[in-house]
């Protein structure tokens, strides 16, 4: 079976995102030694900003208006780079939020992608494939706590995944991974740990839950 794994942290070392999708990964493959994992490292390879409105230009244009090279390639990028996601039998997404949002690398790849038609309308042509969505967040935003509702990225990925793309989505979440990097949180060390542990169990059991929807 293959494995579509997309990665938006502009880190490599050290990234919490990409160490939760890691644990998910290794369950995805524990046992099988004939598994193939697409890579696609939308944090540290981009699509280029100026894609999206060229790939659309190129969509929109009537046909007997001829597009501009720079069109054909956006539009043959996004072909590209859906093939690639359609290929697999499951996909995991690993994304950290940056500044309360969402990255703006997982954004401009989700907005190149939607402009492929195979992307949109009542059943894309993911509807169905299993997929695991691995969050991390820096702080902590949870009930109660200071920073509740300042969380703008996980309802737009999990709108866009689970129900415009319509993927079998499951989710694991990760928070106060800032904890031991910004002095200012040093006195939640113990909780860290505790969401830490709680996350990389969650990220296992998608794991084995990812590997089992996609047989």
């Amino acid at each position: 079976m293959t494995l579509y794994r997309l990665d938006a942290s502009i880190r490599v070392e050290g990234s919490h995102s990409r160490a939760l999708a890691d644990i998910v990964e290794e369950e995805w493959t524990a046992g099988r030694g004939d598994d193939t994992v697409i890579r696609r490292h939308v944090g540290t390879e981009p699509v280029p900003a100026t894609t999206w409105p060229l790939a659309v230009a190129a969509r929109m244009a009537p046909p007997e208006v001829e597009r501009t090279p720079e069109q054909l390639e956006a539009q043959a990028l996004a072909t590209r780079e859906v093939d690639q996601l359609l290929s697999a039998d499951a996909a995991l997404f690993a994304v950290p939020l940056y500044n309360f949002g969402v990255s703006q690398h997982f954004k401009a790849w989700v907005d190149l992608l939607i402009t492929d038609p195979r992307m949109t309308g009542e059943e894309p042509a993911t509807a169905g494939t299993p997929a695991v969505l691995a969050v991390v967040r820096g702080g902590f935003y949870g009930a109660g706590s200071p920073r509740e509702g300042w969380d703008y990225a996980s309802g737009w990925m999990q709108r866009i995944l689970g129900e415009v793309w319509k993927f079998d989505l499951e989710v694991v979440e990760e928070e106060f991974t800032l904890v031991g990097v910004n002095p200012a949180l040093d006195e939640f060390k113990e909780m860290a740990v505790e969401l830490r542990a709680k996350a990389e169990v969650n990220a296992r059991e998608r794991g084995r839950a990812l590997a089992s929807r996609a047989a």
